[in-house]
């Protein structure tokens, strides 16, 4: 599944791997970039519009993606990964300068559509700490455009609103990764308050030590066992925990695309009021 890789990792492997810079192009050009990393700016593989700072789409409808601010169409991320000169086959590492946050939302994108999640890697820690430790390449990649094709899974962890009630009424654990201020402004009834920042490291600028994350989930009681359905306000946010998640061993988890976004849209409950 779609995991963690170290810096390490990634600079022995550089020649085996296909890197991704998900920051903007005035970044990846301006300042610089992994050696043959490719630049695939954010908002490119969101479809477009304006749905917030996020993105996500209704299960139903996740083999027609393509609403504003959500998965792009099967074409539009086609001729994305084509023009990036990526091949279905490729192992594929992402990375921004947010924690891991952007690029964690591309890597999901690649996995919802299809792309082998065992080939999906992100990088543990951003483009600053590979900058304080490792050579960083300001030329031109020449890339050599393929002609990916987008075969849809048979199934995805994604999930609708029906599917998320039916979830919390049979004691499954809807997990807010939000700010703690915009949780206590409005969240789905039951939620539990799980900043995904909580497990970064504002120094290293890459994950806490794994025992420290596992302390904190077995402190809100998500435990390796329960059913998780993950949320924000629409879904990048949750693409970062989910791939911790995964990469802790994790596997019963819903990743709700839609997130409150789509909830309150469809005139849904919403509890305001903090974690406790």
């Amino acid at each position: 599944m779609t995991d963690f890789v170290t810096g390490d990792w990634v600079a022995a492997r550089l020649d085996e791997l296909v890197v991704v810079d998900v920051r903007d192009a005035w970044e990846y050009d301006g300042i610089g970039h992994v050696p043959g990393a490719v630049n695939v700016p954010f908002d490119s593989f969101r479809a477009d519009g304006d749905a917030g700072d996020d993105g996500g789409v209704d299960s139903a409808d996740a083999t027609e993606a393509g609403s504003t601010g959500m998965l792009p169409t099967h074409e539009d991320f086609e001729a994305l990964m084509s023009e990036a000169g990526i091949e279905p086959g490729d192992d594929v590492v992402a990375y921004d300068d947010m924690h891991g946050v952007f690029a964690a939302r591309f890597l999901m994108t690649a996995e919802l559509l299809g792309h082998d999640p065992d080939r999906l890697h992100l990088l543990d820690g951003d483009f600053s700490a590979w900058q304080l430790e490792r050579e960083t390449s300001s030329e031109t990649v020449d890339v050599e455009p393929t002609e990916y094709v987008v075969e849809p899974p048979a199934s995805t962890p994604l999930v609708g609103p029906d599917e998320v009630a039916r979830a919390r009424d049979r004691g499954a654990a809807l997990v807010d990764t939000r700010e703690a201020q915009e949780y206590e402004e409005g969240h789905i009834p039951g939620a539990i308050a799980l900043d995904w920042r909580e497990f970064v490291d504002d120094e290293s600028r890459g994950l806490l030590p794994v025992e420290e994350i596992r302390s904190i989930l077995e402190a809100r009681g998500l435990t390796p066992d329960r059913e998780i359905v993950l949320y924000c306000n629409t879904a990048r946010r949750i693409s970062h925990t989910y791939v911790v998640l995964r990469h802790l061993g994790y596997e019963t988890l819903a990743f709700y695309e839609g997130s409150l976004t789509e909830w309150e849209r469809d005139g849904r409950p919403i509890e305001t009021g903090d974690a406790g």
